[in-house]
């Protein structure tokens, strides 16, 4: 198969500048490289042939023999020649065209950032709704303060990794494919410690438990989450550290219950209130206050006190307390008690209607059911 014009494989004109030669190779490179089109032969087949026209177009010597001979004045061969791994004739392709994503990783060693943490911490409703200070206990990597964080004994001199070169990466050539990883001699690093820290034994590192103190709002919830800047893992090679991220639980109450800014209760109280109708203390966040029951409150009623509830930790108005009245059977009974119930029970019967609406009701929604049938 012929090959196709150098010009042409770039989409450039003969007079195209080194700039937008570059530029081109660049545009076909970032489409076509195999680690972005693994298994494409035809993307496999379009990156060569671009790497081979880069080549030969960005040469000062062989880019007027081309001009004027064609693909005989550059000698080249089908498929586009080597490889591109260190020593190839295209082992400086990448680094001069791709230098400013590349280039920083290979002229100098790679840094990282330390782990983030999480922190679970567990407050009972009432520190949840004031807000709270507390002090928290983190096991976590600390830069070492004896050597600063570069692993050597004060005064010694960092050696350049011969395996990496110092630039902290190794390229491993499989093939038509480059994969790039850390250096196994010096970790990333790109230099060698030839008289580590006693106190860190060369890793720049070590693990310290700290004390911090947390500052939680008003108004948080199970499932808030506080970020505290920096107070994560050291990083590595002099990279900055993590994040601490606390996150929030609330214990549940032994009386309310919470629904995002809103609490709610049970009141048990006792039949006489629910038929003659009193005041009964009511309990809240700040401390009881006066229901009225009104007379023939039925078990159930739900009764709201506004801005009783919760503020948000965020801003805004708080939320509101709702009470529900249930009304408590009585038990053991003494024979006197039973028999004045039962009197109770009689006379009100004999009222229908007028005592018992909602029971009256019911039975003849029931009798009307079991009537179909």
């Amino acid at each position: 198969m012929a090959k196709r014009d150098y010009y042409e494989v770039l989409g450039v004109g003969r007079d195209a500048t080194q700039a937008e030669i570059k530029k081109a190779f660049r545009r076909l490179a970032m489409k076509h490289h195999p680690d972005r089109r693994p298994g494409d032969e035809a993307a496999e087949q379009t990156f060569k042939e671009a790497k081979e026209a880069y080549e030969v177009l960005n040469d000062a010597q062989k880019r007027p023999a081309y001009d004027r001979f064609g693909h005989a004045g550059v000698g080249s061969g089908p498929g586009g020649g080597a490889g591109f791994g260190p020593g190839s004739p295209f082992g400086n392709i990448f680094d001069e065209v791709f230098g400013d994503i590349f280039g920083g990783a290979r002229r100098s060693a790679r840094v990282f950032r330390g782990a983030d943490l999480r922190y679970e911490l567990t407050f009972t409703l009432e520190q949840a709704v004031a807000g709270d200070e507390v002090s928290i206990d983190i096991p976590t990597w600390v830069g070492c303060e004896t050597c600063g964080g570069d692993g050597a004994v004060a005064g010694t001199v960092l050696v350049t990794c011969s395996t990496c070169g110092g630039s902290g990466q190794v390229r491993i050539q499989q093939g038509f494919f480059a994969l790039q990883q850390n250096c196994p001699s010096c970790r990333g690093r790109g230099k060698v410690i030839t008289d580590p820290c006693d106190d860190c034994h060369g890793h720049g590192r070590i693990r310290e438990t700290r004390r911090l103190k947390v500052n939680v709002p008003p108004g948080v919830d199970t499932g808030d989450r506080i970020r505290l800047a920096g107070q994560g893992e050291a990083g590595r090679n002099g990279g900055p550290p993590g994040d601490l991220y606390v996150e929030i639980g609330v214990k549940p109450h032994a009386i309310f219950e919470r629904a995002g800014v809103d609490l709610s209760c049970e009141i048990p109280i006792g039949l006489a209130t629910v038929a003659l109708g009193d005041n009964v203390d009511a309990p809240t966040l700040d401390g009881s206050v006066t229901l009225k029951v009104p007379a023939g409150t039925q078990s159930g009623k739900v009764f709201r006190l506004r801005g009783k509830g919760i503020t948000p930790a965020r801003g805004g108005l708080p939320g509101d307390l709702y009470c529900r009245v249930v009304v408590e059977t009585p038990i053991n009974l003494t024979q006197e008690q039973q028999e004045l119930l039962r009197e109770l029970e009689s006379s009100l019967s004999e009222g229908g209607e007028k005592h018992s609406p909602r029971r009256r009701s019911w039975l003849d929604r029931a009798r009307e059911f079991f009537g179909k049938f």
